[in-house]
C-alpha cells in the first residue's frame, strides 16, 4: 500500500516538494485570460481650438513648457514661492500619500502570483494518564517528547487569469493615482500663482489710489488757497475734500484683499499667515505669450484625463476579475516538515513528513450572485467611459475659455489703454478751465472720477489678463506629459519632480 501510493505521488518522496512547483508553472503557462481585451475610449476631438483666432501656433520645441512652468512668467519672487510648494504644501503630501497607499495596494495583491510558505515549529512535552481508556493501552502512563518543524505551502492557480487581471486593475489605479498627484501638483502652482498675481495687482491698484490721493491733497491745498483768496467757494473746497478721503478709503480698502492674497500663498506654501509676508510688487508687465498646440495633444497632457482613462483601464481589467467567478478556483497544496521525541533526531531523514494535494471549486448555484457581479462591473466600466469623456469635453472647454479670455482681455487692454489717456487728457483740459476761471470744480471733479476710474480698470484689466494666463497654462496640462506615468507602479521609487512627489 505504501509503494503504491508513493507511485501515485511521484515514486520518490524526496521530490515531493517540486512536484507543486512543476504544477505551479504550467498552470500558470496554459491558463487563459478571461475578460475584455482593453481598448482605450474613442473620444472626438476638433482639429483646432475654435478660439485661438489669430494665436501664434506652438513650434516642436514649444510643445513642453517644462516642469517649473511658471518660469515663463520670469518674476524671480515667483519662483521663489512655487519652489517652495514641492516642499510644504500639505494638499500634496496627502495626495503623494494616497499615491504611496495605492502603490502598497499594488503589491498587497500582485503577492497572489506566489505561494505563500508557512511555518509552525512546536515543542511539548506530555504525559498520558495511566487509567485512560481503553485500559491496558500500551501508552497509559507514558511520559514522551514531541518536536515538531512543519512548513506548508499554499498556492491558488491562476489558470482564468483572475490574479493577472486583478493586479492589472490595481495597476492601473496606482498609474490613476499618481495622475491625480500630477493634477493635485499642477492645482497647487497655478493657485499659488493666481494667488500672487492678483496680490500684485492689487499693489499696483494701491500705488495708483496713493499716488492719487497726493494729487487731490495739492488740489486741495489750491481750492482752501482759491478760497482765502476770495476766488473760489468753499462748497469747491468740500467737493476737493470728500473726493481726497473717499479715494483715501479706496486705497485702504485694497488691503482688505490683498491681505487675503497674502494668506492664502502662505497656505499654499505650508506656512502660517503669522509667519509670512509677501513684499508689495505692483504688477506692470503684460502676461507672456504661451504656446498652444493642437487639440489632441490635450489628452496626452492633461493629467487628469490621464488619470480618468487609467480608471477606464481598471475598470475593463475588474470586468475580467468578475467573468473569472465563473469558474473553478484551483488550489494546490503541499505540507512537509520533521517530528520526533527527540531534538537530537528532529532533523534526521526518518524523522520527515510530507504531503501534497490538488482542489477545485466551482460555484454550482448562487441565485445569480456572479451576473450580478458581472453587471456590476460592466455598468462601472460604463461610468469610467462616461466619465473619461466628460473629463476629456471639460478639458477643451477650460482650454477655449481661457483662450478666449487672454485674447479678449488683450484687445480690451489696448481700448482701456486709450480710455486711460483720453480721460488724463481731459483731467488736463478740465483743470486748465477750472484754474482760468471758465467752470466750476464739478466739471474737474468729474474728471478726476472718470480719469481714476479707468486706470483703475486698466490695472484689474492686467491682473486678469495675468490670472487668465496662469489658468490657460494649467488647462493646457502645464509642462506635464503622459510619459511621467510609471509604468510598474509597484516598484518604481519615486515619481518625476514634474508630478511634484519628493
Amino acid at each position: 500500500m505504501k509503494h503504491h501510493r508513493g507511485m501515485i505521488l511521484g515514486g520518490n518522496p524526496r521530490q515531493a516538494p517540486w512536484l507543486i512547483l512543476l504544477a505551479m508553472a504550467v498552470f500558470q503557462l496554459s491558463g487563459c485570460v478571461v475578460g475584455p481585451k482593453y481598448h482605450q475610449p474613442a473620444v472626438q476631438a476638433p482639429s483646432a481650438y475654435k478660439e485661438v483666432g489669430d494665436w501664434k501656433p506652438a513650434q516642436p520645441n514649444d510643445h513642453n513648457l517644462g516642469g517649473s512652468w511658471w518660469t515663463i512668467f520670469q518674476d524671480p519672487q515667483l519662483n521663489e514661492l512655487e519652489d517652495q510648494v514641492n516642499v510644504s504644501n500639505q494638499n500634496l503630501k496627502a495626495a503623494e500619500a494616497q499615491f504611496r497607499q495605492a502603490r502598497a495596494t499594488l503589491r498587497y495583491y500582485r503577492a497572489d502570483y506566489y505561494p505563500t510558505v508557512t511555518a509552525g515549529p512546536s515543542a511539548t512535552r506530555q504525559r498520558i494518564s495511566g487509567r485512560r481508556p481503553p485500559p491496558t493501552s500500551i501508552f497509559d502512563g507514558i511520559t514522551y517528547n514531541d518536536f515538531v518543524l512543519p512548513f506548508s505551502v499554499s498556492y491558488q492557480a491562476d489558470v482564468w487569469g483572475r490574479v493577472r487581471k486583478n493586479v492589472e486593475s490595481y495597476r492601473e489605479q496606482a498609474q490613476a493615482s499618481a495622475a491625480d498627484l500630477a493634477t493635485v501638483n499642477l492645482s497647487m502652482h497655478a493657485d499659488l500663482a493666481v494667488d500672487y498675481f492678483q496680490a500684485r495687482s492689487l499693489d499696483a491698484e494701491e500705488q495708483l489710489l496713493n499716488s492719487t490721493v497726493k494729487q487731490y491733497e495739492q488740489a486741495l491745498e489750491l481750492n482752501e488757497s482759491r478760497f482765502q483768496g476770495g476766488i473760489a467757494s468753499e462748497v469747491e473746497v468740500e467737493q476737493a475734500k470728500t473726493q481726497l478721503q473717499t479715494t483715501r478709503a479706496a486705497a485702504i480698502d485694497v488691503g482688505v484683499l490683498r491681505a487675503q492674497y497674502e494668506h492664502a500663498v502662505a497656505n499654499l506654501i505650508g506656512k502660517p499667515p503669522a509667519e509670512f509676508s509677501l513684499p508689495p510688487l505692483p504688477l506692470t508687465a503684460p502676461p507672456p505669450h504661451v504656446p498652444i498646440s493642437v487639440p489632441s495633444e490635450l489628452l496626452e497632457r492633461r493629467p487628469d484625463i490621464a488619470a480618468a482613462e487609467r480608471r477606464v483601464a481598471s475598470a475593463n481589467a475588474q470586468i475580467g476579475v468578475a467573468k473569472s467567478a465563473y469558474y473553478p478556483l484551483i488550489s494546490l497544496g503541499a505540507s512537509g516538515g520533521f517530528e520526533s521525541s527527540a531534538i537530537t533526531t528532529l532533523l534526521n531523514g526518518p524523522s520527515g513528513l510530507w504531503s501534497v494535494g490538488l482542489s477545485a471549486v466551482g460555484t454550482v448555484f448562487d441565485v445569480g450572485r456572479r451576473r450580478s457581479l458581472n453587471d456590476q462591473a460592466r455598468a462601472a466600466y460604463d461610468y469610467q467611459v462616461a466619465a473619461y469623456r466628460e473629463n476629456v469635453l471639460t478639458g477643451f472647454q477650460q482650454v477655449e475659455d481661457n483662450l478666449a479670455a487672454v485674447r479678449i482681455l488683450e484687445n480690451e487692454a489696448k481700448v482701456q489703454d486709450e480710455a486711460v489717456a483720453a480721460a488724463q487728457r481731459s483731467l488736463e483740459l478740465s483743470t486748465t478751465r477750472y484754474k482760468g476761471g471758465v467752470t466750476s470744480y464739478l466739471e474737474v471733479i468729474t474728471a478726476q472720477s472718470a480719469a481714476l476710474a479707468d486706470e483703475v480698470t486698466a490695472v484689474n484689466i492686467l491682473g486678469r489678463r495675468m490670472a487668465s494666463t496662469v489658468l490657460l497654462i494649467q488647462a493646457l496640462g502645464g509642462g506635464w506629459d503622459r510619459s511621467s506615468l510609471p509604468e510598474r507602479p509597484e516598484c518604481c521609487g519615486r515619481l518625476a519632480s514634474s508630478t511634484g512627489s519628493k
